[in-house]
């Protein structure tokens, strides 16, 4: 690569509308100098050149040009991993190979904060992979993480020394952000639920969230599209709390509450998407199909268990029908401005049978032991199989 270092130089300096006298005088040489270094007509000594990169607060590949390379290079890498679509398999032979080319980028690219969050993020995720989420109920009924077992999980543990140092270092804002979201679920489950909230009370309460004044950002056919978007996540958001606040107590499975609520859940997103368009959101109502159907077997509705599996199938088959890695555009009133792109995928309803019931807790090793040996239930896992 032919070196342009003294175009870098007269680009930088531009930009910072400095002088070739200050910056000479910066690094302790001539104002000629800088010109003839400018010019092409010779470079600066190599013991310079920290001082030049430092002077206008660049790397020094930046400063050799050497900067989009690299960029190419760690794009690739993270490339590589989220083809490993890891966040959506149930398995963890990814593992090993995911951490070796991270691991392998680093060794390249020494403390380059876009892969270290991306490492941060997979070693959390193969810490739920590999080790699980241990959980039971206290006296009361409320859900509790087994702290004990947690902290022997050495990929949460190498998960959070990264996200520390990310949280309190990172020049990229949006990597602290996501550094402080994995480190308040880890530290949870650790124990260490003080440094969670400190964690937590870093970020912007709700109304100031990043969706919410984009809303408030624009008018027009644009304000139309970020309302619809942020109706789009908050439903999401609200769908995944209402569970877990479920969840949170046992004593709520006394009743035929859940069963209530996660109906309700879903009206709301009927609501929403009046016009049966859910798009990439018909992921949410097949996860919730799947939970209901085991809340309606658990209350004895056994009809209706199979009737919202065979919706938690229709939606797996309208989201394959939108996996194309085309963009598409949302159709209700509400969201019509609103557009997405997918990913090539499928296979969604063949691995409905393993998704369910999705969320595990409470115990539903009874309750999964009857519904399967129902002949309704073969039937389905057939129709699931089917192309």
């Amino acid at each position: 690569m032919k070196i342009t270092i003294g175009e870098k130089i007269k680009e930088l300096r531009l930009r910072d509308a400095r002088k070739q006298d200050d910056l000479a005088t910066a690094v302790g040489v001539t104002a000629q100098a800088v010109s003839r270094w400018e010019a092409g007509g010779s470079y600066p000594d190599l013991e310079l050149v920290p001082s030049i990169a430092n002077y206008f607060g660049v790397s020094i590949d930046e400063l050799f040009g050497y900067e989009n390379d690299r960029e190419k290079k760690i794009d690739a890498i993270i490339k590589k991993i989220d083809a490993f679509h890891i966040k959506g398999r149930g398995d963890d032979n990814w593992v090993d190979e995911c951490l070796s080319i991270l691991r392998d980028g680093l060794a390249e690219f020494p403390q380059n904060e876009r892969l270290m969050i991306t490492l941060a993020d997979t070693l959390s995720e193969a810490g739920w992979r590999r080790h699980h989420e241990w959980l039971y109920y206290d006296d009361e009924g409320y859900i509790r993480h087994d702290y004990d077992v947690h902290r022997q999980n050495p990929y949460w543990d190498e998960a959070i020394k990264l996200c520390e140092t990310l949280a309190d270092s990172a020049h990229d804002y949006k990597i602290v952000t996501k550094a402080i979201s994995i480190l308040v679920l880890l530290y949870r489950n650790i124990g260490e639920n003080e440094k969670a909230i400190a964690c937590a009370e870093r970020m912007p309460e709700l109304r100031k969230s990043r969706e919410v004044l984009l809303a408030g950002a624009e008018d027009g056919k644009e304000e139309a599209k970020y309302v619809g978007e942020l109706l789009l996540k908050m439903a999401d958001i609200f769908s995944e709390q209402i569970v877990y606040g479920l969840i949170a107590n046992k004593n709520h499975f006394t009743s035929d509450l859940p069963v209530q609520k996660v109906r309700g859940i879903i009206s709301l997103w009927n609501l929403l998407c009046d016009d049966g368009n859910f798009g990439a959101y018909h992921g949410t109502l097949i996860k919730l199909y799947l939970y209901l159907s085991r809340l309606e077997w658990e209350r004895g509705l056994h009809d209706d268990a199979f009737v919202s599996l065979d919706e938690a199938l229709r939606h797996s088959r309208a989201l394959e029908s939108l996996c194309d890695g085309k963009e598409h555009a949302y159709t209700a009133p509400l969201l019509s401005r609103v557009t997405y792109k997918t990913e090539l995928c499928g296979g969604i309803a063949k691995t409905l049978p393993d998704d369910w019931p999705f969320w595990c807790n409470p115990d539903y090793e009874q309750v999964e032991k009857e519904i399967k040996a129902d002949p309704r239930w073969e039937k389905w896992v057939e129709q699931c199989q089917a192309e």
